[in-house]
């Protein structure tokens, strides 16, 4: 049976106008910038976390992002992403969704020979098996053209000593990024990632020990741009490969140039 091309629309963010997307690890960060963007491009916003009260501050400032222009309300849903059982719920509760954007997942440290198993276990399972939970859930309902974006980080490119199995886990998801955009393309369905560098988020903040600007601003001072990327340069990326209907199977680094210094 023929099954119709991938559909054509414009590949500028205003093709986002009108479209759900949901996403997942939206309380703060990368996922928060990720849905006032999507706002203000006139986006219906699903926003999934574990953390209540986080998750209803953030729908509140993606309610408050000057010049949105679409009606419906920012969803918050409160869930734990890696578990099958609820993300059900999460998209049952969501609707029909167009594109999704996994932002969550752990990042744990530790040398090989005093890191067991049992302390990355959490941190492996929420970026790996996190995403393939997901891609379960969201692949039958996504519509042709529809999406899944992963993040990653540059660690899968330039490994330190002590992040052996967070680098492994972060290089796991691109591997599926690439397998899971194979395999979807007969859905019309598209499967990318965007590989981080250091962003000034809250969560980057708390691995540089970087708790004021002054420090943030030093920690970025080696970096091409002169100063680390703001969450909303980070959330740019995704939305770019949400709505281009011609990127599937892509990695794309955005890290102001820290893999070259």
């Amino acid at each position: 049976m023929s099954v119709a091309p991938m559909p054509v629309s414009t590949p500028l963010p205003a093709a986002l106008a009108g479209r759900t997307v949901l996403v997942i690890g939206g309380s703060s960060g990368i996922g928060l910038a990720a849905g006032e963007l999507l706002r203000s491009l006139g986006a219906r916003v699903v926003l999934v976390a574990r953390d209540k009260a986080r998750l209803d501050a953030a729908v509140a400032h993606c309610l408050a992002v000057p010049g949105a222009t679409h009606d419906d309300p920012v969803l918050g849903i409160a869930a734990d992403a890696g578990d099958e059982l609820e993300l059900d719920r999460v998209f049952q509760q969501a609707g029909p969704v167009d594109h999704v954007l996994v932002t969550a997942g752990g990042f744990q440290v530790g040398p090989l020979d005093a890191t067991p198993r049992a302390d990355v276990q959490d941190a492996v399972d929420s970026r790996l098996w996190g995403a393939y939970a997901v891609a379960r859930a969201a692949a039958p309902r996504l519509p042709a053209g529809g999406s899944i974006t992963f993040t990653s980080g540059l660690y899968a490119t330039r490994p330190l000593p002590g992040m052996a199995a967070a680098v492994a886990a972060i290089g796991a998801v691109e591997a599926l990024t690439k397998a899971l955009a194979v395999e979807l393309a007969p859905r019309r369905v598209r499967v990318n990632a965007v590989r981080y560098g250091v962003f000034d988020t809250p969560l980057a903040r708390g691995a540089l020990g970087a708790a004021t600007d002054e420090a943030v601003a030093e920690a970025g001072r080696a970096f091409l741009p002169g100063r680390l990327g703001t969450p909303a340069e980070a959330a740019a990326a995704p939305i770019f490969l949400m709505s281009d209907n011609y990127v599937s199977g892509a990695v794309i680094p955005v890290d102001g140039g820290q893999s070259l210094v």
